[in-house]
């Protein structure tokens, strides 16, 4: 990859994001809040703040469902044509040593891949009035714990990593 086409990458997806949030503010902003004003969240989510609002927030939901799924299915196709491209070539590799590596390599991405997009999907695809503590798990997966696991998912590939884990678990 050459370095202009990473650094474009790179001031793209920091405006997209940055974009998405500031839409979500602006939204937000309209809004009386007139219930308890205490978020049962750890993070500030919108969909928590949206159930503290006493006016209709379908504008809002109906921007985070098409907006939001825009920005959830952009990233998710290209890794999926990606993926069905990578496939596609490992199946035409002569043997199957070579097959099993390749598709140990892409096995702990579609992990990761997984279990933070299946998070997202769970959170953020449905309106906020049936917001719920189950949301509130999902939204503690796809910000805490997949950045947590994603170094123990890599580092499982590597031989002493996965000998020492061996002696410990075979210590208890």
């Amino acid at each position: 990859m050459r370095p202009k086409l990473c650094v474009l990458l790179v001031v793209v997806s920091w405006i997209i994001t940055n974009l998405h949030a500031l839409l979500h503010i602006l939204l937000m902003v309209r809004l009386n809040i007139c219930s308890n004003n205490t978020v049962h969240h750890f993070f500030c989510d919108p969909y928590p703040i949206l159930k503290l609002s006493c006016y209709d927030t379908f504008i809002n939901d109906l921007t985070a469902f098409t907006e939001g799924g825009l920005v959830f299915l952009t990233p998710f196709t290209c890794i999926v044509i990606s993926y069905a491209y990578i496939f596609s070539k490992v199946l035409k590799f002569p043997s199957a040593q070579g097959i099993k590596k390749a598709l140990s390599t892409c096995g702990s991405h579609l992990t990761v891949v997984s279990l933070f997009y299946g998070a997202i999907l769970g959170v953020y695809m449905h309106p906020s009035s049936s917001f719920s503590i189950q949301d509130m798990a999902a939204s503690v997966i796809f910000t805490v714990v997949t950045p947590l696991v994603n170094p123990f998912i890599y580092s499982l590939r590597n031989r002493d990593m996965k000998g020492a884990l061996r002696k410990l678990t075979l210590r208890f």
